[in-house]
């Protein structure tokens, strides 16, 4: 692993801004309990659409009846949980009740041929065999994964987590004329998300472990950043100072940018 990710998780959800979520996979139970007021749900359409093709197929013959029934199986195991996914961002019935979501492994959004893939695996786990391999599916897996997750590249995550992010990095007193003064470029997205999540967690790092990846991260920050920090400056204290200074920067970049706004927004 390169030393830039060395502090991220396999549950972390890296974000644009170079912060990394922790968005944790649906328990055992939530997936059951949402998974049973799917089948409910599906039990009820599948009754109500064959009523409707009965009543409709009722003057024709066999073979008519017969192509109705197909018809009403493919919408309302295939066609009917791939649109309502797709279009509700990876929610089913039994998941907006529960507040759980279908991402992708890499926790973006799901797109109508994981929706579909997932639906056409789960007629066979869930409905064909009564669950049991999707049960065991997903009590091995770290994710909870049944084999429709597999084979579509999701698991299902809880939706309604309160978001907390670690608190920013303060500058240390010593390294703020230093700071100020120092020119400093744009970290790349994969050293700026290493930085932030190591000070974040570095109180929770083994001692060896995190002088050493502080040691790792801040030769490659100086490559960013010159001239170098003051001799003896410990490498947990240059990378806050230069994470702090980087922030103070953008906000300040972007304080000018909204007054520039607002000075052309009155002239107009």
């Amino acid at each position: 692993m390169s030393p830039e990710f060395a502090t991220l998780t396999t549950d972390d959800l890296v974000t644009g801004e170079a912060v990394a979520l922790d968005l944790p996979a649906a328990s055992l139970g939530a997936r059951i309990a949402s998974g049973l007021i799917d089948l409910l749900a599906t039990v009820v359409l599948l009754v109500g659409v064959i009523l409707v093709a009965l009543v409709a197929a009722i003057d024709t013959d066999a073979a008519l009846a017969h192509v109705a029934l197909i018809g009403t199986l493919i919408t309302v195991f295939l066609v009917f949980p791939t649109v309502l996914e797709t279009l509700t961002g990876g929610r089913s019935l039994g998941k907006l009740a529960l507040g759980l979501r279908t991402v992708r492994d890499d926790a973006g959004p799901i797109t109508v041929q994981h929706a579909f893939i997932r639906a056409l695996i789960g007629f066979v786990e869930i409905y064909a065999f009564s669950g049991v391999p999707a049960f065991f599916s997903a009590l091995l897996s770290s994710r909870g994964k049944r084999l429709g997750d597999y084979a579509a590249g999701t698991y299902v995550v809880r939706d309604r987590v309160r978001l907390q992010l670690a608190p920013p990095a303060l500058m240390p007193p010593y390294l703020a004329g230093w700071a100020r003064s120092a020119d400093m470029t744009s970290l790349p997205t994969g050293l700026a998300l290493a930085v932030r999540q190591f000070l974040g967690r570095s109180a929770g790092i083994d001692p060896a472990a995190r002088a050493s990846i502080g040691a790792r991260l801040a030769d490659e920050v100086r490559h960013h950043v010159a001239p170098a920090p003051p001799p003896h400056t410990r490498p947990e204290d240059f990378l806050a100072a230069v994470i702090a200074s980087r922030r103070e920067r953008d906000q300040a970049r972007l304080r000018r940018e909204a007054e520039l706004r607002q000075r052309l927004t009155r002239r107009g």
